[in-house]
């Protein structure tokens, strides 16, 4: 392996200052509910109006929005629910009966609230809206909060008319550390989320990762800055590459992208392209930063050996344009989201192809896949052992607790055994409980 270009920082900054100030404002807010919220939102948002958005101004913003952005956001919408009602159906209660008289079960069960978090900052992110209310609603969440900062006056309005399509019950104008606690604790709503999703700067993410360490709810991912790969071979198109590159670099000054090739001419056209097209930029500073500062280009020439090198990496986002998508697609086991032939950009799947924008980054690809409907479900079991069956699992669970043990557990079997087989001998020990 080796780089034609090594970033010069790593994403692994220190965070402990955040951190700190997180804790301490989600304390605030534990300890002065919806008062200390409302003075957050007035030092952070410029904010000290009402906190949830009224059906009338709901209306008004929804009818400030031109029909042209209306219907680019349906189609958004359409493929977004579309595919997650997918995965849906694909999941399913059953039952099975392993053993004569042990039925044993799966039932699925949706969350009853969702807190689902979009960002502001420098661009109004209707998408991640829809990535994340209509996944919830497709899962069959009962109640969609939402909660996002406020610009000037209102939401965004083409935010806010994504936010209704997809099914959102409740939108909150209202953001960062305060709107995460707020979702959290059940505050101006009475509804304590059990789960909080979708993406923000890193003091929302220490929010959602504090509030999910002290079990007060659970998060999709914890999300760093946005990380992106293309894997090229010498097939690809070296502007394609490079323009993919920079789309991704301008999320922000310290969003990684990553080139890994088996063809070294075409990285060092990529290298030499990079820098025209981030001046080329309306705001040329944010992708050219980001690219001076972690862009990488990895040459490995086997393709075994590039495989390798990405899934080391685990990507956010993983394009592939070579030869043979189905090899690779086959190959790889880390990234969170898979972007196959030059006719799939990261883009796409941004904005409207289906699959879910919000994904693992900071190497969390390893162990976890994107926000989908399984993340506001709850896969529950269950059994019903008959009296009969206890003939057979009862002497084993029996022995099994005293193996490890667990006396404790053992007697509960050997009531049954006793209760239920009166008159039978057993070649072990079985617990006679006393009458009292």
């Amino acid at each position: 392996m080796e780089w034609l270009k090594k970033a010069v920082k790593t994403t692994e900054a220190n965070s402990q200052e955040a951190r700190e100030a997180v804790a301490s404002m989600l304390q605030e807010i534990r300890a002065g509910g919806e008062p200390a919220v409302r003075e957050l939102a007035r030092k952070f948002d410029k904010w000290n109006a009402n906190f949830i958005l009224s059906p009338e101004k709901r209306q008004r913003l929804i009818d400030s929005v031109p029909e042209s952005v209306k219907r680019d956001i349906q189609f958004a919408h359409k493929q977004v629910s579309g595919f997650a009602k997918a995965q849906r159906e694909s999941l399913h209660d059953f039952e099975t009966e392993v053993t004569p008289g042990i039925v044993l079960g799966q039932k699925v069960i949706p969350m009853d609230v969702a807190g689902c978090y979009v960002p502001g900052g420098r661009f109004a992110h209707a998408c991640s809206a829809i990535m994340s209310v209509a996944t919830a609603k497709a899962a069959g969440v009962s109640t969609v909060i939402v909660a996002s900062p406020p610009r000037g006056e209102s939401i965004d309005p083409a935010v806010c008319y994504a936010m209704d399509l997809a099914g959102a019950d409740i939108i909150l104008e209202m953001g960062g550390v305060q709107a995460i606690a707020t979702m959290a604790y059940g505050l101006f709503t009475g509804k304590p989320a059990n789960i909080i999703v979708g993406p923000g700067n890193a003091y929302v993410a220490e929010a959602k990762a504090l509030l999910c360490g002290s079990g007060q709810c659970g998060i999709d991912v914890f999300a760093g800055p946005t990380e992106s790969a293309v894997i090229a071979d010498d097939s690809a198109d070296p502007m394609t590459v490079a323009v993919d590159l920079v789309s991704q670099a301008e999320h922000g000054y310290n969003s990684p992208v990553w080139l890994f090739t088996t063809s070294k001419e075409l990285g060092e056209e990529v290298l030499r392209l990079i820098p025209k097209l981030c001046a080329d930029m309306p705001n040329p500073d944010v992708p050219l930063t980001a690219w001076n500062d972690y862009g990488e280009i990895i040459y490995c020439p086997d393709r075994e050996e590039l495989a390798k090198a990405s899934d080391q990496y685990a990507a956010e986002h993983v394009q592939v344009i070579v030869r043979d998508t189905d090899w690779w697609l086959s190959r790889l086991t880390s990234y969170g989201s898979l972007f196959l032939g030059e006719g799939s950009t990261v883009p796409h799947g941004d904005k409207c192809s289906g699959t879910n924008h919000i994904l693992p980054t900071k190497k969390a690809a390893h162990y976890s896949g994107g926000l989908n409907v399984h993340k506001f479900l709850k896969i529950c079991t269950y059994q019903h052992i008959d009296a009969a069956a206890n003939a057979i699992i009862g002497p084993v669970a029996s022995r099994l607790s005293r193996v490890e043990g667990m006396e404790g557990h053992a007697r509960a079997c050997d009531w049954r055994l006793r209760k239920f087989f009166p008159e039978q001998e057993w070649d072990f020990t079985v617990y006679q409980h006393p009458k009292y």
